[in-house]
């Protein structure tokens, strides 16, 4: 079954309508294959003349995650992104602190951990989640005779408190 169709029916199974302005946001989001903002989807779905407010495509959002379809991410940004999952396979993210770059990798020995751990604790995971912060190659070149990493993070990594930019 296409993932629209899935989203159609899991739709129907909740008794929530299947609207044009839902599908559209669910078929943008299938067919990208990065993590989008809120204001990225509006942008695009604008830009093509669908007439959608922000509130329906956060609530459309929430159901897409629901399905099972999409994941929320907070890489720390101020905003969530959202990615479609169209494949079974996990994958992890380095993301640079200090221009929000974002590169995604997967890994045989976490996913050899994921299973080891599972099968030691007798658990079924559904997926996992890595996230590693830090400084891409762009930023950390030179790194040395600038300081110490916590120098060069933007400012707003602090400012709610804490060591790590939260939303």
């Amino acid at each position: 079954m296409s993932a629209p169709d899935t989203f159609r029916e899991f739709l129907r199974s909740r008794d929530l309508p299947v609207t044009e302005q839902r599908m559209r946001v669910a078929t943008l989001l299938f067919s990208t294959h990065k993590h989008v903002s809120v204001e990225e989807i509006l942008e695009r779905l604008q830009a093509d003349r669908v007439e959608i407010g922000k509130a329906t495509v956060y609530r459309t959002l929430d159901l897409l995650v629901d399905s099972g379809l999409v994941r929320e991410h907070d890489f720390g940004e101020g905003f969530k992104r959202y990615e479609y999952l169209a494949g079974p396979a996990d994958h992890e993210h380095l993301i640079c602190e200090s221009c929000n770059k974002l590169i995604e990798f997967t890994s045989v020995e976490i996913e050899d951990l994921k299973r080891e751990l599972a099968r030691a604790h007798n658990f079924q995971p559904r997926f996992h989640r890595v996230e590693v912060y830090g400084l891409c190659e762009d930023c950390g070149v030179g790194a040395v005779e600038q300081g110490s990493p916590a120098d060069r993070l933007p400012k707003a990594a602090f400012s709610r408190g804490g060591g790590r930019r939260q939303t």
